[in-house]
């Protein structure tokens, strides 16, 4: 076992786990890593070989046994109705019947809906009334003489997902480990091999994780397919969700006025929208506006009430062109569908991550060595959502005046995301932070370049993205007066 994995396993045993079993038991189920780092963490958290074996040969018999494959619901009805009972893993959603005054669950996969659901489950778990949430349920057969009943009653569900994760605890673990073998930690949480990456390249993986441990975060990534851009939100955290960027309606994102159902953003800690580039796409015009509403100000209007949320956007998707073109003829936003090329809606993005940058995913690319349960990871952001380290930088660095106060936002918060997760525990050195700050004022840097070529009026801010420093007795942001594209 390598170093940093001995470091791993002594401090966080338990809570680790090694990253190869995922792919040995997931086999051709679809089912998202979370849900079997969940099971793996139940019974191979450990560096003993064999209580590893022991544990994959559990967790294969507990996903073939109780996950539902679509093509075997039948098989697992008959299961249930000659059982009387049985565990099953699936995606639930629960909806309120109006009419018939009570909550209605769907299986995912097991293909029911219309099944009861007791109001004391619903009101111990709410997030089952959006878009379903993995869980562990109970389900029985029950025959009834009633005409329109149906048979299947639900008796126990527990989401799954980590209960509890010690967040003072795990701050004063990271204080164990040097900022390179914490970064290298991280990177092989979310699979990926460190030795494969440069420090950049893992700065730009972990920004993925910001809108996870960053309330209202705004983030857009576009670049080349193959990439992961999209890895991230629907396989490593119960926190978020991934969207197709075509099927979202005003009702769905935010509230349904007919019925006064609250929508993902009131669910959701992180809303992603996935394949969101494509100029032929179209959305709802007055969906944008909702959005750029929701983006600037964390609250959104339908009908005449008005709604807060902390949901996260992020934007992922494919570009067209290479970026020597883009910049050439259009601009780095040139791939986005019309009513979202839009400079207001836009400069509501906090961060623009250059997905050309990124390589696409080759087998050596991803780790075989020990990373943090994903849903304990997430556990961890989630809880780090609470906490503000926008202004960590400002006994050491000053912003510059002409910054306005909308790049200003951006910049802390895609600062204070990366604290989050770099630095949990509030310790860096002056070099950490600016190497923070330079990341974090590029990221805003790169789109508000963008606005000004697509919208001339942005040009009459005279905006130097520059910074002072008595620290360091610098005056100015050289490193990106002139961004590598």
């Amino acid at each position: 076992m390598k170093e940093l994995d001995s470091l791993i396993n002594k401090h966080f045993g338990g809570r680790v786990v090694r990253k190869d079993l995922t792919s040995q038991v997931k086999g051709n189920a679809s089912v998202p890593t979370f849900v079997l780092e969940y099971l793996l963490g139940q019974y191979c958290a450990t560096d003993d070989e064999d209580t590893i074996q022991q544990g994959i040969e559990t967790t294969k018999q507990i996903i073939a046994k109780h996950f539902v494959h679509r093509d075997e619901a039948q098989v697992i009805k008959s299961t249930i109705r000659e059982k009387g009972s049985h565990r099953i893993i699936d995606k639930l959603s629960v909806k309120l019947n109006d009419k018939e005054d009570r909550y209605e669950a769907t299986f995912a996969n097991l293909g029911l809906n219309k099944v009861p659901v007791r109001d004391e489950l619903v009101k111990q778990y709410p997030k089952l009334l959006s878009e379903g949430v993995w869980s562990l349920i109970t389900i029985a057969y029950v025959p009834s003489e009633e005409r329109n009943t149906l048979p299947w009653v639900i008796e126990t569900i527990k989401l799954i997902q980590v209960s509890r994760a010690d967040l003072d605890e795990y701050k004063v673990l990271r204080s164990q480990f040097t900022k390179e073998e914490w970064v290298d930690l991280l990177m092989q949480s979310i699979g990926l091999n460190p030795d494969e990456f440069t420090f950049r390249s893992k700065l730009m993986a972990l920004t993925r994780l910001v809108p996870f441990a960053e309330n209202n975060y705004n983030l857009i990534e576009l670049g080349p397919k193959g990439t992961g851009k999209s890895h991230v939100f629907s396989e490593l955290s119960p926190h978020g969700i991934l969207i197709s960027g075509g099927e979202v309606s005003k009702a769905k994102l935010f509230v349904n006025n007919s019925t006064g159902e609250i929508g993902l953003v009131g669910y959701w800690d992180v809303v992603a929208y996935d394949e969101f580039a494509g100029k032929t796409k179209k959305a709802d015009r007055g969906l944008v506006d909702i959005m750029k509403n929701y983006m600037a100000n964390k609250s959104f209007s339908r009908g005449t009430n008005v709604y807060q949320a902390e949901a996260s956007m992020v934007f992922v998707g494919n570009t067209d062109h290479s970026v020597p073109h883009m910049l050439s003829h259009s601009d780095l936003f040139d791939a986005l569908p019309k009513d979202y090329y839009d400079t207001a809606f836009l400069d509501r993005i906090h961060c623009y991550l250059p997905g050309w940058e990124v390589k696409k995913l080759r087998n050596e690319m991803f780790t075989s060595d020990y990373g943090f349960i994903v849903d304990y990871l997430a556990e961890i952001l989630k809880q780090l959502r609470k906490e503000d380290h926008s202004q960590d930088y400002k006994p050491y660095f000053e912003l510059s005046s002409t910054i306005t106060t909308r790049d200003k936002t951006a910049i802390e918060k895609t600062f204070s995301g990366l604290v989050k997760v770099i630095y949990p525990h509030g310790v860096m050195e002056p070099k950490e932070i600016k190497e923070l700050l330079d990341f974090a004022i590029e990221g805003r840097k790169r789109v508000k370049d963008q606005l000004r070529k697509m919208d001339e009026t942005f040009n009459d801010e005279v905006v130097k993205f520059e910074y002072s420093s008595e620290v360091w007795k610098i005056h100015q942001f050289e490193t990106l007066v002139v961004l590598e594209y």
